[in-house]
């Protein structure tokens, strides 16, 4: 079974920016996370985002925000051209424009636990800054490489990303409230690649516990402080995100899907699948292959 987790070399590249036209790049984009920040831009066709089991259609000029560890995938729903603007980038290597730079991290993380902040926009989000010319620039400086084309692309990304977090305030975030960074916080990031490795087996919370150094008790609630939810229920969504991903992108049988994803068996893969989705995979699956489209 393919690991949802994509590395990126942050060391040597914590900057990528491409234009992905779908007739020349692999597509449809399966799902995937990373630590990266990830955005996308719309230039032409209509593409269809699953982002943690939530359907989003992008139009052309709309804009759309990945924060670390977010499960996502791109898929069209049409046979015209897609191409769209990606850039990514690592949060903890761009200097805050104050020099702020663990609040600056923190704030964006602190902001993925709000689920009623905004995470597409448009240029009517923006006054006196074009998104297109953004990540056109962004491309350009990455093809050419100029003389401080690093500086330069972090000082934009902290420009636009501080656009952003304006409109989140305007929503109610709070930007005096942020998550804690912790000293073991890299051991507990690299817990993550751990779950999604080895989903397809037997995992127990105290096990993944004593390999992060931690007693059950903290590790349980520096989990569910750092990401909102409990590592049991964590475990389970990136099991059934990879079901997810199977339903959509092959014809594997239940059988085979559930001994991969590290469900027991059938009857607990559908019992778990129908809890959170309101059906079964079946049904999941011949719903997107009918229509193609479920608006969020």
């Amino acid at each position: 079974m393919q690991d949802l987790f994509e590395f990126q070399d942050s060391l040597n590249s914590p900057i990528e920016a491409l234009l992905f036209d779908a007739e020349h790049y692999p597509f449809p984009v399966q799902a995937h996370w990373h630590y990266f920040v990830e955005i996308a831009y719309i230039v032409e066709g209509v593409a269809k985002i699953i982002l943690n089991s939530k359907t989003v259609l992008l139009h052309p000029g709309q804009m759309v925000f990945f924060f670390p560890q977010q499960i996502h995938s791109f898929n069209n729903v049409n046979d015209e051209p897609l191409r769209f603007y990606v850039l990514k980038f690592d949060l903890s290597k761009l200097p805050h424009p104050d020099n702020y730079i663990s609040e600056f991290n923190a704030m964006v993380l602190s902001a993925a636990n709000n689920p009623d902040l905004p995470i597409v926009f448009s240029q009517k989000h923006f006054t006196d800054f074009s998104l297109a010319r953004f990540f056109r620039d962004c491309v350009q400086e990455i093809n050419d490489k100029d003389f401080g084309y690093t500086s330069l692309l972090q000082y934009n990304i902290s420009t636009l990303l501080l656009r952003i977090i304006r409109i989140w305030k305007a929503y109610g975030f709070d930007t005096n409230i942020t998550t804690p960074v912790v000293k073991e916080s890299y051991s507990i990031n690299n817990i993550l690649e751990y779950i999604d490795k080895h989903s397809n087996e037997k995992i127990l919370v105290e096990d993944i516990a004593k390999l992060c150094h931690m007693s059950y008790s903290y590790f349980a609630k520096y989990f569910r402080d750092l990401y909102g939810q409990s590592c049991k229920d964590y475990i389970e969504f990136i099991r059934l995100s990879k079901v997810e991903n199977l339903l959509l992108f092959t014809d594997y049988d239940l059988s085979y899907i559930s001994n991969e994803t590290g469900f027991s068996d059938c009857s607990h893969l559908i019992r778990v699948f129908k809890r959170k989705y309101g059906m079964t995979p079946k049904k999941f699956r011949m719903e997107h292959q009918k229509t193609n489209v479920t608006k969020k």
